[in-house]
């Protein structure tokens, strides 16, 4: 099993709200792996929109996105683009 890490940034103005958790946790859900987001001692699974929304992080917010799985680089791949494209919302 891999277990791979990085930091994100929350690049869209409004920062995690219902839109951008639907979108991280709908491409989340694509993987096997498990796949959490850290903020601020804060820990939730990815594929939650209601764990995203709890997190708060705003614009400019640094996270640890983390997976572990068989298609753990993958799926860090796709998280990372998720939030370096702003959600769709830059």
């Amino acid at each position: 099993m891999n277990d791979v890490s990085d930091d994100v940034v929350v690049r869209n103005a409004l920062g995690i709200h219902a839109r951008p958790a639907a979108a991280l946790a709908k491409r989340a859900s694509e993987f096997e792996s498990e796949i959490y987001i850290t903020f601020m001692g804060n820990r939730v699974n990815a594929k939650s929109i209601m764990g995203l929304l709890t997190l708060g992080a705003a614009r400019g917010s640094r996270l640890v996105a983390s997976c572990k799985g068989p298609d753990a680089a993958e799926a860090l791949a796709a998280v990372k683009e998720v939030f370096e494209s702003g959600f769709g919302e830059a």
